[in-house]
């Protein structure tokens, strides 16, 4: 499903040699291309090996970060001596080969294989850095042209080629992305009304870097009345930029220096991992959680007070500066949502050690449990630390609106309030945009009376139409109360259970043109998990449905053939 250029990439300089164009490849050269390049494949795949062992046992046996870097800089220098070989080596008709590629997940183009044995999976396994060396680019611009190519490669493809029941009925279907489709119909009709076709030259204007007055007005008195806060909201500690992880990265750069950290619990979000790193240099310690039930843990991924002790006091015997905690309430991608008493142990925690809270409460509008009650920190009479928690909400998720790209922040820091809203000449929202959303926060009668009630009416007919399925094929998931997706065990699926097989299951379900989340993105520690997103409109669960059981089936006749071939020797 991927699609990539076939253009080849020019080398940095012109070649001055311009009869080189014309020369024909010598026989032996292109023998020595091809082997360097399969010899660089070959290289690259076990530094994915050998990185997701270290993964697995990292209290034991981790590289350094900077040995990782200089690995990654081997390949690229490398990689970039086959480009300028090939480039000298190649005429401009008569043979063109395509530009190495350390990962084949990004390419529809053709690519130079490896040969391949009969049962393996038709796609390279490599997340290592494409071998790019460029002078344009700065090293940072490297760093961060990779990271976006590796973590959206597949959301990129999936772009050009999105499932549709009459014009692509054989395209992709997205159950890895959280979007909330299910009521895309109301959203039409009331974004369409006349109230929200409203212009003036205030909203064709600059606004306040922090929003449009009107705009943090409403967002104060919508989270005041929603988030059932003790009190109204100051609209003088909302800061509103294009969405929440602008938020989340502003956050990190105006509290953090480069080299500092932040816990989080583990699994998380992988757009945390991205966007910490796309402005200052974050590390994200990872306060990892574990499926086994003990009995200390009465509940799979149990966050507890002395997980957060022990992970702080391993990054400081490490010399880590540990700035602050980030929490995710409703939890992706887990679906916990944390009680009032949890909540504020956690809160205490980060205050005894002079930590920061970042929560992250894009989900609250996503609990379709009426039986689990959802607490805010907004709802909290009085907060251990007010000055260090700073709270982040939008409209993405529970109202189903993502391409409008709007976050908010909300603090009582004024100083955090003044640093983050300067973001806003970087990431603001248009005033036309800030207009709708404010009509569409202040439609309290609409909100209440047509929208949630729908939106958790068909929230909950899906979700049960994905369990079921989910039961009747024997696999376990974790059930929850809230969010868009679910939390899948298909380790069974795993022979043996690594990353590598993990990811070899991922790329299954890709060839049956289905994208997933495998938990290895969401930095889980445990082989196996996938988060499946459940709302979407029931035909296209249905099919998709359908795909996953294709992709599980063919799994297990992979297996199969494998173990015959073992009895046979070959």
């Amino acid at each position: 499903m991927s699609h990539q250029s076939d253009s080849l990439h020019k080398p940095c300089g012109q070649m001055k040699d311009q009869g080189l164009k014309t020369q024909k490849p010598h026989p032996p050269v292109m023998e020595l291309i091809l082997r360097l390049r399969q010899l660089i494949d070959e290289y690259s795949r076990q530094l994915k090996i050998k990185h997701l062992q270290e993964d697995l046992e990292q209290e034991k046996q981790r590289h350094s970060q900077d040995t990782r870097e200089q690995e990654a800089i081997l390949v690229q220098l490398l990689g970039e001596v086959v480009n300028l070989l090939q480039a000298g080596a190649t005429s401009s008709l008569e043979l063109q080969l395509p530009r190495l590629s350390l990962d084949s997940r990004g390419g529809g183009g053709q690519q130079a294989q490896l040969p391949r044995k009969p049962d393996q999976l038709s796609h390279q396994l490599s997340d290592s850095k494409a071998a790019v060396v460029s002078c344009d680019l700065s090293n940072r611009g490297i760093d961060i042209s990779a990271s976006y190519k590796s973590s959206f490669k597949d959301f990129i493809a999936y772009q050009g080629d999105k499932y549709h029941e009459d014009k692509n009925t054989l395209g992709c279907i997205n159950l890895g992305l959280s979007e909330n489709k299910l009521c895309i119909d109301l959203l039409t009709e009331r974004l369409s009304r006349s109230d929200m076709n409203y212009i003036d030259d205030d909203l064709l204007q600059y606004p306040d870097w922090s929003g449009h007055a009107f705009l943090r007005e409403e967002v104060a008195r919508f989270l005041t009345y929603y988030c059932k806060a003790p009190e109204q909201l100051d609209p003088e500690n909302v800061v509103v930029l294009s969405g929440c992880c602008a938020i989340f990265s502003a956050l990190t750069l105006v509290l953090c220096n480069p080299g500092d950290a932040f816990l989080i619990i583990t699994p998380f979000y992988s757009g945390f991992t991205f966007t910490s790193s796309l402005y200052v240099n974050v590390e994200l310690i990872r306060v990892h959680l574990d499926s086994e039930i003990t009995e200390a843990d009465t509940q799979p991924f149990q966050l507890t007070v002395d997980k957060l002790e022990k992970a702080l006091l391993e990054a400081r015997l490490k010399g880590k500066k540990v700035k602050g905690l980030v929490l995710i309430n409703p939890n992706n991608p887990l679906g916990d949502i944390y009680s009032r008493d949890s909540l504020m142990e956690y809160l205490e925690f980060a205050k005894r050690y002079n930590l920061h809270v970042i929560i992250d409460e894009i989900y609250m509008g996503t609990v379709f449990d009426e039986s689990i009650p959802f607490h805010s920190v907004l709802s909290m009479e009085s907060l251990p630390d007010p000055n260090r928690t700073h709270v982040i909400w939008g409209t993405s998720k529970g109202f189903g609106i993502s391409g409008f790209r709007f976050g908010t922040l909300y603090t009582h820091n004024k100083e955090v309030v003044s640093a983050v809203g300067a973001f806003g000449f970087l990431h603001g929202i248009s005033g036309i945009t800030q207009h709708k959303l404010c009509r569409l926060l202040q439609d309290r009668e609409w909100i209440d009376n047509v929208y949630l009630p729908t939106n958790r009416s068909r929230m909950q007919e899906a979700h049960r139409y994905i369990t079921n399925r989910l039961k009747t094929l024997k696999i376990p998931f974790l059930s929850r109360g809230s969010g868009l997706y679910i939390w899948v065990n298909l380790k069974e699926y795993l022979d043996p259970c690594t990353f590598e097989e993990e990811q070899l299951l991922y790329r299954r379900f890709l060839d049956n043109k289905l994208l997933l989340a495998p938990g290895k993105a969401y930095m889980c520690k445990e082989p196996g998990w996938f988060r499946l997103t459940f709302s979407d409109k029931p035909l296209r669960l249905k099919v998709a449905m359908n795909r996953f059981s294709q992709a599980l089936l063919e799994q297990k006749q992979y297996w199969v053939e494998k173990q015959m071939k073992c009895v046979l020797g070959e």
